[in-house]
């Protein structure tokens, strides 16, 4: 066989998706041995400094629909790790805020990822890492949504 070398092995987009699951997979674990899901996770990652969004604004950061966004802000409130409050510029629109615990849960699991980030950071190199960032969010700002 003259081309043995699979498509999938050098398709960008396919690198991307499986070095993301890889990297993901070991914080994942501790997000689960902390006691949360990782959709719980992004929520309380999303809303740390933003000041507070809305379920469609978190859901689109957070990678996911809105009717799967309500469900896991509904189950953060009633582990009083966010609150919805009305925005004070128009009523009408309503923020998911972290509460008091919500911020101590996040900033415990922000100081997790940090130190599982330096470690790739470790086995990719530095400026490797800054190569690598720089042309993510190239394409995250090709796409529009930058």
């Amino acid at each position: 066989m003259a081309d043995s070398a699979r498509f999938i092995d050098g398709y960008l987009l396919y690198l991307l998706a499986r070095a993301s699951s890889v990297a993901s997979a070991e914080f994942h674990e501790e997000v689960r041995r902390r006691g949360f899901n990782v959709s719980n996770w992004r929520v309380l990652a999303a809303l740390k400094g933003s000041g507070g969004q809305t379920v469609g604004e978190l859901a689109a950061v957070c990678l996911v629909n809105q009717p799967a966004m309500s469900k896991t802000v509904e189950r953060l409130v009633r582990q009083g790790l966010v609150e919805r409050r009305a925005d004070v510029g128009d009523r009408r629109r309503v923020n998911v805020n972290l509460t008091g615990e919500g911020e101590r849960t996040v900033d415990e699991l922000i100081s997790a990822a940090k130190a599982h980030q330096e470690r790739l950071i470790e086995a990719i190199g530095p400026r490797e890492t800054e190569t690598l960032v720089a042309a993510l969010h190239r394409v995250i700002e090709r796409s529009g949504e930058g």
